[in-house]
């Protein structure tokens, strides 16, 4: 009887082991994932990453070039079924804010580049800038996850959201978070780089 009890409470003891065991392992997984993916993110708050891709009309275009515009960075491919997805409801939104001091960049990274996206731009009726990365750099700059996802930086070129995944731009939501962006004013330090800046291209 002694023997039986004692292997009972062996058993026990050991299943409890391998349940802290496994449980510790779980979360030190949990907390090594954090850590690749807080490594891999994007610094949101901070200045966004510049880039220049060519557009379809093959002129360089950077993202310095929209400073002091409320910037939509969307990163894609033609082959994507989510990315096409949610084009519509961006042209939509494009639409919409359209003369106001807002611009989507559309980077898309179809290794075919100007082959696959013009025909597929002209196929879904969108009007808004399409930038070509053949080589998929833009996904290491701003560590990206997939396609489609999304940065939207404000008008002192602060990154200050990331979407992962498709979303509906043209939402009543969507549109008064980026109204609300607009809205806000300029600091003193970037109204005067504004002006440096528009001054420099109009003597050139």
């Amino acid at each position: 009887m002694e023997t039986k009890q004692f292997n009972y409470r062996a058993v026990i003891l050991v299943f409890l082991g391998v349940a802290a065991f496994l449980a510790l392992f779980a979360l030190n997984q949990k907390e090594l994932f954090r850590k690749l993916f807080e490594l891999k993110s994007p610094d949101v708050g901070r200045p966004a990453p510049n880039f220049e891709f060519p557009g379809l009309d093959g002129k360089i275009v950077s993202l310095s070039d929209y400073r002091a515009k409320v910037v939509l960075v969307n990163i894609w491919a033609t082959w994507c079924p989510p990315c096409i997805e949610e084009m519509p409801s961006m042209q939509k939104l494009y639409n919409e804010l359209s003369g106001e001091n807002f611009e989507i960049l559309a980077v898309s990274i179809d290794a075919l580049g100007i082959k696959a996206v013009a025909p597929f731009m002209k196929a879904y009726n969108l009007t808004f800038p399409a930038l070509i990365d053949r080589e998929g750099t833009i996904q290491n700059l701003y560590k990206t996850t997939g396609v489609p996802e999304s940065f939207i930086i404000d008008r002192e070129g602060i990154l200050i959201k990331r979407i992962i995944g498709p979303l509906d731009w043209a939402s009543p939501e969507a549109l008064r978070y980026f109204r609300n962006l607009l809205k806000k004013p300029l600091s003193e330090k970037d109204i005067i780089s504004n002006l440096r800046e528009k001054r420099s291209s109009s003597r050139s």
